[in-house]
């Protein structure tokens, strides 16, 4: 499922493409045919994100709320747009310029209410600038709940995945079995910095790299990840591996109905 970052970027991208200018909008699956026709020539106004939640903003008709879940995708371009398979639920083009949405897990027109109540039932974004770990923390400092689950928790924070989740927690030396109750503010307030610069990185790059200057291929004489992820990590899809730092073999297990990762050396209860 795409991270945060990934559907800041998607915000931005659209924006970039359309905001401000009358848009065509169809539903070739035709399981959005009535929301695609509702904004079909309705000036695109803005795009949002709020963690893994993509809002499109159309003047006079509200928003389409997009979700991608584990399998939707987009594909944005420039220039005249090719002929759509039956496979986009929503295609929006201009003369220059169009984005096709394929398979999300929710695609739905949505009115200010509806999206504000999407809101109300996540978590702070480290993305967000209005918004900082305060909110988060006063959950995190209460819970028996392991770090590790709360901060994939999109009612804590929003949207934090399986990779900044892994890399964060090893980026501060915290166990992901710890209860996030016993977190110090002081730790739980480097974590939330991380996260900000991390996930804005990833946003400008298009990828997720966590790793340190001294620790890239080239500082360390190593070969580069191969893996469809892309992007420099320490911990995440490594089980096995010998860690950057210490050389101890990397560790994975099940949690919260994902595969986590960690180093026990680096990361000690």
């Amino acid at each position: 499922m795409p991270e945060g970052h990934t559907i800041h970027r998607l915000a931005a991208d659209h924006r970039d493409l359309f905001a401000g200018r009358p848009v065509r909008a169809s539903s070739p699956q035709g399981k959005f045919a009535d929301g695609a026709a509702l904004i079909d020539g309705r000036v695109f106004e803005t795009a949002e994100a709020h963690g893994k939640h993509l809002f499109l903003g159309f003047a006079g008709t509200g928003w389409v709320h997009v979700h991608l879940g584990l399998f939707g995708k987009y594909t944005l371009g420039g220039g005249q747009a090719p002929p759509p398979t039956e496979t986009v639920r929503l295609r929006l083009a201009s003369p220059d310029a169009h984005a096709d949405l394929r398979g999300p897990t929710a695609c739905a027109l949505i009115t200010d209410a509806e999206k504000q109540a999407v809101h109300d039932r996540l978590g702070p974004d480290p993305l967000r600038p209005e918004h900082d770990g305060e909110a988060a923390y006063a959950r995190v400092s209460r819970s028996r709940s392991s770090v590790a689950a709360l901060l994939m928790d999109q009612k804590v924070v929003a949207g934090v995945g399986n990779v900044y989740r892994a890399e964060v927690l090893f980026r501060h030396g915290v166990d992901p079995y710890r209860a996030g109750r016993d977190l110090t503010r002081a730790e739980w307030d480097a974590i939330w910095a991380d996260l900000v610069e991390l996930m804005r990185e990833g946003v400008r790059n298009n990828r997720i790299d966590t790793v340190r200057p001294e620790h890239t291929p080239e500082a360390m004489g190593r070969p580069p990840r191969v893996d469809d992820h892309g992007g420099e990590v320490y911990v995440y899809r490594r089980a096995g591996m010998p860690c950057h730092v210490c050389g101890d073999a990397i560790r994975t297990a099940g949690l919260a109905a994902r595969n986590l990762f960690w180093c026990p050396e680096c990361q000690r209860a």
